[in-house]
């Protein structure tokens, strides 16, 4: 299945900082800013993008639950997961499966504009945060 890079997911300890280096250093443009408690997400997102290249700030909303607190606390703030646009994630979940690739099967959601998504299992990965996403209302 063919895969295009739809986003890097950047953990902040202070997405007012975040913000505000990527506008105004990098040049780039804030789409979206929102707050999510949802359970496995707890965390205050910015979407920037960057010449048509979106990144992802996520700030963590519970030191005690958010998994971005987690993943700052064993190792620091900076890139958290790489997320790949597959045209059907239905069938891709399917092919990982064939390929004896896990999946994080707590993660699956839909969110806020749209996006279905799931991340893969690090232990699969080399140890990197993987999404997989797709977007049904854009599918024919």
């Amino acid at each position: 299945m063919k895969k295009k890079l739809d986003h890097i997911g950047i953990a902040v300890r202070n997405i007012e900082d975040s913000i505000e280096f990527h506008t105004n250093e990098l040049g780039g443009t804030l789409i979206d800013r929102y707050r999510s408690e949802a359970e496995g997400v707890e965390s205050e997102i910015a979407i920037i993008d960057i010449d048509g290249d979106r990144t992802e700030l996520l700030m963590p909303t519970n030191n005690t639950t958010s998994p971005i607190a987690r993943f700052i606390k064993q190792k620091g703030k900076g890139v958290h997961h790489v997320a790949y646009h597959v045209g059907d994630l239905d069938q891709a979940l399917k092919e990982l499966e064939t390929k004896g690739i896990r999946t994080l099967e707590w993660s699956l959601r839909t969110n806020k504009h749209g996006r279905r998504l799931i991340y893969l299992n690090p232990a699969d990965t080399e140890g990197t945060i993987i999404e997989y996403c797709d977007y049904p209302e854009l599918k024919s």
